[in-house]
């Protein structure tokens, strides 16, 4: 059995190969071809946290097993460490046979950012251009990777409350070769003004923009929200926005934006369009006028 470090899987595989897969596991998800059950939740209420399990088995490509995942909101603030860790088992899919353990935190980052890299190559406009981006953790930075790897970014603006934060992400960024101009912004709206795709990387509760700041044509990657008590982007977006998911039963248990849109009586439960893996197959037409997208 291996044992792989962080790095170890940091050195395994790009953002791009990592794109690849992820839309080949949508495939195999639209075939029927993967099992994969909804999370199970531990709730820890005294630090406002929460572990997540998540089992998965894929046929086609004959690979089993769960990945653990710790979300810990306050770390940041409170031990100076990551919000997120994550663990992953690996079995054989024939004989059962523990194949491999792996460090799952940067790999939960890398998976979470091919998936808004395929959302993002199969809905957004082709002369996608600006990038705006809320959060500046792990999260944030395979973000703009992902955007980065399937469209021709050339400014990028980060939005986060802590500003030191943002500036250590522009310094990452940079190393990773981000051929873009990034800059820190301050404000919501000014980092919205004539961007064509935004993605939010947040443990927000309330929204992080006005939804008149949102122009027409824009897309949105919302990955932060994973229980319906929280929300990054405002229900009356939500209800402009042709809403796609990566699973419906998922976002009707947890997606709060979509959820708290819904309490709100703005939209209803067959406002989403659909699910990603459909797109895998067929890229969305552009989105109608003075309305957006939102994945």
């Amino acid at each position: 059995m291996r044992i792989l470090s962080g790095e170890d899987v940091r050195q395994a595989i790009s953002m791009k190969e990592a794109i690849a897969v992820t839309a080949n596991a949508f495939v195999q998800l639209t075939a029927r071809e993967a099992a994969l059950p909804l999370r199970a939740r531990i709730e820890l209420p005294h630090h406002e946290a929460v572990s997540l399990f998540m089992p998965a088995y894929l046929a086609q490509s004959q690979a089993l097993g769960t990945k653990i995942v710790s979300v810990f909101p306050h770390n940041p603030t409170r031990f100076n460490a990551p919000s997120i860790y994550a663990l992953i088992a690996l079995f054989d899919a024939e004989t059962g046979r523990p194949v491999a353990v792996m460090d799952g935190t940067y790999l939960t980052a890398l998976r979470t950012g091919a998936v808004s890299g395929v959302a993002t190559q199969y809905m957004a406009r082709a002369d996608t251009h600006v990038l705006a981006l809320f959060g500046a953790g792990v999260q944030a930075r395979t973000q703009v990777q992902a955007v980065c790897a399937v469209r021709p970014i050339r400014e990028i603006r980060i939005v986060n409350r802590t500003p030191a934060r943002a500036d250590d992400l522009i310094e990452l960024l940079k190393t990773d070769g981000i051929d873009a101009a990034i800059e820190r912004v301050d404000n919501a709206a000014a980092a919205l003004r004539g961007a064509d795709v935004v993605c939010c990387a947040t443990g927000a509760t309330v929204p992080l923009f006005d939804a008149a700041d949102i122009q027409p044509g824009t897309h949105i990657n919302a990955i932060g929200s994973h229980d319906p008590r929280m929300a990054e982007v405002p229900a009356a977006t939500v209800a402009r926005a042709r809403v796609v998911v990566d699973e419906h039963a998922a976002a009707r248990a947890e997606a709060g934006d979509i959820l708290q849109a819904e309490a709100a009586g703005l939209i209803d439960a067959g406002h989403v369009l659909g699910e990603l893996a459909r797109l895998s197959l067929a890229a969305l037409p552009p989105a109608p006028s003075r309305r957006c997208d939102l994945f």
